[in-house]
């Protein structure tokens, strides 16, 4: 593939999957989504745009989405999060009472309630493939562990180090990437063509499974590792190579499914080897592929298109209220931009992974 003017811009607008504002939600409402004490004490994420709520706001790079139509849920609009509303770590905040969002490290604020009860470090259009983050200039894995060593420092200054080491043991720590790696990295890209599918997987699940030794390493005792979507049944996975009908595609689930199968097989390994720890791998190919192919048994209406604009390829720049119209009707749509999931499609795979796994958890 040769890349040309017209195909850097829908690289770059392809290159992803993904301010604690408040959203516009009534008190009574919010309070159904929230637990009546808090499950744990704190969250911490780690990974791409699916759990970033900003961060990319302060960088450098076209991966980025602080502006509408994101966020058109909030009453202040776009904050960095990479959908219409609320991202999957802010609702599993609100339903292990927790806190109503999970802010951003970088580019906020933050209070000392929201140092004690936990950040997102994760950047969208990174990746567990140390190439994937320098490609559009985000934050590697390795890096947003070396932001948590700064966040914990913040942390103990505030709670003392004994309960600081405390909360970060009590804490959820959540992982989740590994998409753009597949999706972009190898899919779009020219630079990892020396790599078939099984030995591109084997990189990713080294990497990955280093990161998940790392996050052990620095105290945490409940992991949450999220595995990857249907990659080629996301809309723009569709039109760039589903053929004229935009099916899904059929090698890059294959992809998806590889990496999955063998990194389950890895974190049963390092359960052994960490008796302490729980790191518990959290399966979302199911319920997303579901949401694909039985839209109405969920109350939507579209799933093969994002909401933005014709839906087909718009995301991050191309996702903007000057060149892209949201739809109306954003509720019957399973996928807001041409990558991302809406917040009521997240709200359904947010259910799902709590169902399953929290008890495995906490």
């Amino acid at each position: 593939m040769e890349f040309m003017g017209a195909q850097q811009l829908v690289l770059v607008g392809l290159m992803l999957l993904h301010l604690p504002l408040a959203p516009a939600m009534s008190g009574d409402a919010l309070n159904r989504t929230m637990a009546a004490a808090p499950v744990v004490p704190a969250i911490i994420a780690f990974g791409d745009s699916i759990v970033d709520p900003g961060n990319n706001d302060v960088l450098a790079t076209p991966i980025r989405c602080d502006f509408p139509p994101y966020g058109q849920n909030f009453q202040s609009g776009a904050t960095g999060r990479f959908s219409n509303g609320f991202i999957p770590t802010d609702l599993i905040a609100q339903r292990l009472g927790v806190k109503q969002l999970l802010p951003p490290y970088l580019g906020v604020d933050l209070s000392p309630e929201d140092i004690l009860t936990g950040v997102s470090f994760a950047s969208g259009a990174t990746g567990y493939d140390p190439l994937t983050p320098i490609i559009l200039n985000v934050i590697p894995m390795k890096k947003q562990l070396d932001l948590f060593s700064e966040y914990r420092s913040r942390l103990y200054s505030i709670a003392g180090a004994d309960r600081g080491a405390e909360i970060i043991s009590q804490a959820l720590f959540v992982i989740c990437a590994g998409t753009d790696d597949l999706a972009n990295t190898y899919y779009i890209t020219p630079f990892r063509r020396n790599y078939d599918v099984p030995s591109y997987v084997n990189l990713l699940i080294s990497s990955a499974s280093e990161f998940i030794r790392q996050v052990v390493g620095i105290g945490a005792t409940r992991i949450g590792f999220v595995g990857l979507p249907p990659i080629g049944c996301v809309p723009s996975q569709r039109t760039l190579a589903g053929g004229k009908e935009r099916r899904c595609v059929d090698a890059r689930n294959q992809a998806a499914q590889l990496f999955n199968s063998r990194i389950q097989a890895v974190i049963k390994g390092l359960s052994a080897e960490f008796p302490g720890v729980r790191i518990v791998y959290i399966g979302i190919y199911d319920i997303i592929l579901d949401l694909v192919q039985r839209p109405g048994h969920y109350g939507f209406t579209e799933s093969e298109r994002g909401c933005c604009g014709t839906g087909e390829l718009e995301v991050t720049l191309l996702c903007n209220s000057k060149t892209a119209t949201a739809c109306s009707n954003v509720d019957e749509y399973v996928f807001w931009d041409s990558y991302h999931p809406t917040e009521k499609a997240y709200r359904v795979v947010v259910n799902d992974i709590l169902n399953k796994n929290l008890r495995y958890l906490v």
